[in-house]
């Protein structure tokens, strides 16, 4: 039914100081930045991954009223909107080196798991942020979670 997902959005608080974060310190690469009326739309991609943007969206208008952009943005701030973004990598102990070593707030160390090795940080806003190297299966494959047994 599907072929992709290509676009997934975060709630920043300031869409300025979000590229400069997602592009200046994680390394992402800037796909869009245009007015189109409405809103200004941002978005950023993984470099070489065209066609797979996160919209970094400022909570309001024409999504929500303002209260309830109000109540958005303190629970951005808090870091209680749960997970928002999932990078992988080939080298999770140097990009966390690098990350850690850019003033990145990191809210776990790396870890191995089954699926791969990760670890947890969050954007200027609270956005919580998950980057994985995943493991490679005999084949040389990646491991991907297990799929939910159907009822």
């Amino acid at each position: 039914m599907y072929n992709s997902i290509n676009m997934s959005s975060i709630f920043v608080l300031d869409q300025d100081k979000a590229i400069d974060f997602y592009v200046k310190t994680l390394g992402m690469e800037l796909t869009n930045d245009m007015d189109i009326g409405f809103m200004r739309w941002v978005t950023v991609g993984v470099p070489g991954q065209p066609g797979r943007d996160v919209l970094l969206e400022l909570p309001g208008p024409p999504g929500m009223d303002e209260k309830s952009a109000a109540q958005v943005r303190e629970l951005v701030t808090k870091g209680a909107t749960g997970f928002a973004l999932g990078l992988t990598t080939d080298d999770c102990k140097k990009t966390y080196d690098t990350l850690r070593s850019r003033g990145v707030e990191i809210t776990s160390e790396p870890e191995d798991h089954f699926y791969g090795t990760d670890f947890g940080l969050r954007d200027p806003f609270g956005n919580n942020i998950r980057v994985v190297q995943l493991a490679a299966q005999p084949n040389g494959k990646s491991v991907s979670a297990p799929k939910a047994a159907k009822a």
